[in-house]
């Protein structure tokens, strides 16, 4: 089990960024960093996404993880690597994309839905399966997958929002995956920096306390 792996265990949460304007970038995360966010994605369709995750890495790569999101193919892998993403999440399970991580030493979080889709992830090598997209299923798909599959640690990702995140873990989401919920972007383009921070460190404090409800 990776070191990385094993942290987001505790910690629970990746703050999924996607489309945030470029200079409105470091100041978010700076922002999430403050509130105490570890794990952040940087989705590849996002302009500027690669610069993100080469500079993010060398400010905050003594107490963040910064990962690469929306990972479709090996060259997009590639890239990420090579800007120093620390793990690679996707909405689909491209087994070449696992099989590249594993090859880097690097986490892998391919996403997928049916049972099946979820333990060929699992058996291709994810260390973890994205479950997406969760709005439309809700909490009652997750707890029914997770009693068959329940070896297989799951981050759940979509519709999760402040009022249910501690439901999804203890349906079984050894992690979930926070967009909008985490990242307004109107609060974003308008420099509501103060305002994110104090959204995002409800959410972690909410994680965190999960456990012990």
């Amino acid at each position: 089990m990776s070191t990385a792996f094993e942290q987001l265990k505790q910690e629970r949460i990746i703050a999924i960024l996607r489309h945030v304007p470029v200079e409105q970038a470091d100041g978010l995360i700076a922002a999430l960093d403050r509130a105490g966010v570890v794990f952040v994605e940087a989705t590849l369709n996002s302009d500027g996404a690669l610069g993100m995750i080469s500079r993010w890495r060398e400010q905050y790569g003594d107490r963040m993880r910064i990962g690469a999101g929306t990972v479709l193919d090996v060259n997009m892998a590639k890239e990420a690597v090579s800007a120093g993403a620390e793990y690679l999440i996707a909405p689909n399970l491209d087994e070449a994309v696992v099989n590249y991580a594993r090859e880097q030493s690097i986490d892998v979080y391919p996403g997928a839905m049916t049972p099946s889709e979820i333990v060929r992830a699992w058996n291709a090598g994810a260390t973890a399966v994205k479950i997406f997209p969760m709005a439309s299923m809700g909490l009652a798909y997750l707890r029914e997958i997770r009693a068959p599959l329940s070896h297989i640690p799951m981050i759940a990702t979509g519709g999760v929002r402040l009022d249910n995140i501690q439901q999804f873990i203890q349906a079984g989401a050894t992690a979930v995956g926070l967009g909008g919920s985490i990242v307004n972007m109107d609060l974003v383009k308008e420099g509501r920096f103060d305002e994110i921070e104090r959204n995002a460190a409800l959410l972690v404090q909410a994680a965190r306390r999960a456990d012990d409800k």
